[in-house]
């Protein structure tokens, strides 16, 4: 009989910076609505209502000499590292970002070379074989590429990738937009490899969807919101509200897909780890799918978070959270041999996705 070929994690990284940014940086900002006008509240008040909505209290920022390359290097090292691997064994290097390299004091966006070429050459990956290419798929990026090595393994055309998630949303965001606080810089990184006959530790589903024709441009690129700043340089930009009910009315149905597809029941989950996007959204999804099962309310300990102490790093936010828990640096949360979890995200496209596996 053939042998069934899956993907399995064997190793995960991630950069966090070393740059904290409190809430309290953000008191001497001039913050605007979108045409331009005062708000009407002092930033004081602006900033407890924020961290109300949102539980963040902090973030990370990059140094001024570090890119979202640099830093996705880091990660990927880390986790090269921690599997204790040969680099030239890796067949594709998958990162995925949005913004490419962003320099200090720049807002110009620079991917040629692709970001995965830049990486591949920091790690000194001489083999030509290794395929390196970017993802470009809003903030699910790292889980769609964890889903395309898994394609890759299980066609049989690789057997070992890497994939890395790398940000710096520090420089891309207006500072005159209340939702510049949201976002922060950080990277994470994963080696997915090919395993037969097993069925622990291995990907067991999953499922993506793309909602572009009514969604696309929930979030978009825009100017910034005071017009004396007389510059053509673009910022990214959020319908907030929108982009909530989206979340809550999509994204626990593609987790549900997901789940149906592994034959999983939600009750065998042990951890959700969802994109870090805000924390009273992410807690509205679980809510959401809780009931979507004909259930009142979720464990406690299910969902574990990270921003109120790390932002919103977009693509970085999963791996990071799955590799602190994986290295036992994240408090109250560890998974075990056995372990089935969830990986989803939500984000710019609008995309969804969602990863059943198990440890």
């Amino acid at each position: 009989m053939k042998k069934e070929v899956k993907a399995a994690f064997i190793a995960t990284g991630s950069y966090i910076p070393e740059t904290t940014i409190t809430n309290d940086a953000f008191l001497q900002h001039r913050f605007l609505e979108k045409d331009g006008s005062a708000i009407g509240k002092d930033n004081a008040t602006i900033i407890r209502k924020f961290k109300e909505i949102t539980g963040i209290a902090e973030r990370r920022y990059v140094r001024p000499d570090q890119t979202a390359s640099t830093i996705g290097y880091l990660a990927a090292k880390d986790a090269l590292e921690s599997a204790g691997i040969d680099k030239e064994t890796l067949d594709f290097i998958i990162v995925a970002h949005n913004f490419g390299d962003v320099q200090s004091g720049s807002n110009r966006v620079d991917l040629v070379p692709s970001l995965a070429s830049r990486i591949k050459a920091l790690l000194g990956v001489a083999n030509p074989d290794c395929v390196a290419y970017d993802l470009a798929f809003g903030c699910p990026g790292w889980v769609e590429g964890v889903i395309q090595a898994s394609f890759y393994i299980r066609a049989g055309e690789a057997r070992r990738c890497l994939v890395i998630g790398t940000e710096t949303l520090s420089r891309i965001v207006d500072p005159h937009d209340r939702d510049t606080m949201l976002y922060s810089d950080g990277a994470g990184a994963a080696i997915i490899e090919v395993t037969e006959d097993r069925e622990e530790g291995v990907i067991l589903s999953h499922k993506t969807q793309t909602h572009a024709v009514e969604y696309a441009n929930l979030l978009n690129m825009g100017p910034s919101y005071d017009p004396a700043e007389g510059t053509s340089d673009l910022f990214i930009k959020m319908n907030g509200r929108k982009l909530y009910e989206f979340a809550l009315n999509h994204v626990p149905l593609v987790i549900k897909a997901a789940l149906e597809a592994a034959k999983v029941s939600l009750s065998d989950i042990k951890k959700v780890l969802i994109h870090q996007a805000n924390d009273k959204m992410d807690a509205a999804i679980l809510q959401r799918l809780f009931q979507l099962y004909g259930l009142d309310k979720s464990p406690a300990d299910l969902m574990p978070m990270t921003i109120s102490w790390l932002g919103n790093s977009s693509v970085a936010t999963v791996p990071t959270l799955l590799d602190l828990i994986q290295k036992g640096r994240l408090k109250g949360h560890e998974l075990n041999k056995g372990d089935k979890v969830v990986l989803a995200s939500v984000g710019a496209g609008m995309n969804i996705n969602a990863v059943i596996y198990q440890f």
